[in-house]
């Protein structure tokens, strides 16, 4: 589980649904998708040049899209890149019912990318957003050409001590309790809290960079329905933990067909480093890429290594433009949409 923007001072609330102010990385492009009873904010990076093939990033739990800028930036040469906000994180409002379930957020991916006409994608997921999109992958084998996952969300049975607090969002009353303790807290002060659980090396981040992030954290903490999204996507992650059978999200990896990059952080201090060894056991044919220096975001913190490692899996597979039916022989395609 992940937490990258996490709360900050608050200020005067914005319009949930305004993206008007985002922030925006020189290239990118910003596009409001609306869909039945949801609205998404989407980032977009527009290709080099034309024919590159679709990718979609999703991020962590307190995240957004913008997490995904500089790997994406990185891979323009390579795929038609396009980073979405989930339901109640980023610039996108929260969802009409209240579902922050992982079924619930891996059916917006899915909805999206019927909608789009976009699949197959190289699709790509950080923690909460890895765990989605091992989901999405696995039910919808035909929208995913390879998945390339960053420290996934994945049931551990030891978490983490340094994991416990997220947990704990997902009890009653907690996410409460938790903001009366910290109110006094400025949002410089949780934004190096926060650089110090996600980052191997807080370090890495440029003064600009933690300039922006307490921006963000103060925007963030105004949404009236912060606590909620946090509090709601943190049960979402846990009940998904305890779901057995074939909705069990190991079960679940076991059936990704896609080529599957995993990239674990042995600074991680979220999702466990020694889960590398049985994620890379759990997805057929996967390639393991380990960082040394890296915590719970690699793709913040070493783009570069992230994007050389995906072009590795790209011309090692073969797999580029153009959709491959994967749902031959797969007789174990639900066809369900992320029901589970």
């Amino acid at each position: 589980m992940s937490s990258t923007e996490l709360p900050g001072v608050r200020a005067n609330p914005e319009p949930s649904s305004q993206v008007g102010a985002v922030r925006v990385a020189d290239g990118e492009q910003l596009r409001t998708v609306r869909l039945s009873g949801l609205e998404l904010n989407v980032r977009v990076r527009p290709p080099e040049r034309e024919g590159l093939p679709p990718a979609l990033f999703v991020h962590g739990l307190g995240g957004s899209s913008q997490n995904w800028s500089d790997l994406m930036a990185r891979l323009a040469d390579t795929v038609d890149g396009e980073a979405l906000d989930l339901p109640g994180f980023g610039w996108s409002p929260p969802p009409a019912d209240r579902d922050y379930s992982l079924t619930a957020l891996a059916r917006v991916v899915i909805r999206h990318l019927d909608a789009a006409g976009r699949g197959p994608v190289h699709l790509f997921g950080n923690s909460l957003g890895g765990a989605v999109s091992t989901r999405v992958a696995a039910v919808r084998p035909d929208l995913v050409s390879t998945l390339t996952l960053v420290s996934p969300a994945l049931p551990e049975l030891r978490v983490q001590k340094s994991a416990v607090p997220t947990a704990l969002l997902a009890l009653p009353g907690m996410a409460g309790m938790v903001g009366r303790l910290t109110r006094e807290l400025s949002a410089e002060q949780r934004t190096r809290g926060v650089m110090g659980l996600c980052y191997g090396d807080p370090g890495r981040v440029t003064p600009q960079g933690f300039r922006d992030a307490v921006e963000e954290m103060e925007r963030r903490m105004a949404l009236p329905y912060f606590w909620d999204a946090l509090t709601r996507s943190s049960r979402g992650i846990v009940d998904a933990y305890t779901l057995g059978g074939q909705h069990g999200l190991w079960r679940q990896a076991q059936r990704v067909l896609a080529p599957t990059l995993l990239i674990y952080g042995a600074r991680d201090q979220l999702v466990s480093y020694r889960m590398a060894r049985k994620a890379a056991a759990a997805f057929r044919g996967s390639r393991l890429l380990c960082l040394p220096q890296a915590g719970h975001v690699a793709m913040m913190e070493y783009p570069e290594v992230v994007g050389a490692a995906f072009r590795e899996m790209l011309s090692d597979t073969g797999v580029g433009a153009g959709a491959t039916d994967r749902n031959a022989g797969n007789d174990d395609n639900d066809n369900d949409d992320g029901r589970g």
